[in-house]
């Protein structure tokens, strides 16, 4: 049985990580080497390159924190978790949901979609 909250709680952690060294150790442990992500802004395949699109959110988006918006839900291999980006301790002006598939325990795939991202005017 696939624990859900626990997989996309340590997703999330990842990517609030602020100290690069921490962040890499958390990636590696969580992801399979071969993983990929994939959103309608950017896409990674592997370690480095998922590293780079973490980095990048880190300075588009400095001091906003991301956190799980509902209860994750998942079976066997499967994972679905909502969340939002924003101030921290705030409702964050950017939301999603992401769907990952696991193998051996570590992530192997994400697909994110945007459920709302601001207008710019």
């Amino acid at each position: 049985m696939t624990d859900a909250a626990a997989i996309a709680t340590r997703y999330i952690s990842l990517w609030n990580e602020s100290d690069s060294q921490c962040r890499k150790a958390r990636l590696t442990e969580l992801w399979s080497e071969n993983g990929t992500y994939l959103d309608p802004l950017m896409q990674g395949h592997g370690h480095d390159q998922i590293l780079d699109l973490i980095e990048g959110v880190h300075r588009q988006f400095p001091g906003f924190r991301f956190a799980l918006v509902g209860q994750p839900d998942g079976y066997g291999n499967q994972v679905r978790f909502s969340w939002q980006l924003g101030p921290e301790g705030g409702d964050g002006p950017i939301k999603g949901t992401d769907f990952a598939t696991l193998e051996n325990g570590r992530l192997a795939t994400v697909t994110g979609f945007l459920d709302q991202v601001p207008t710019v005017a």
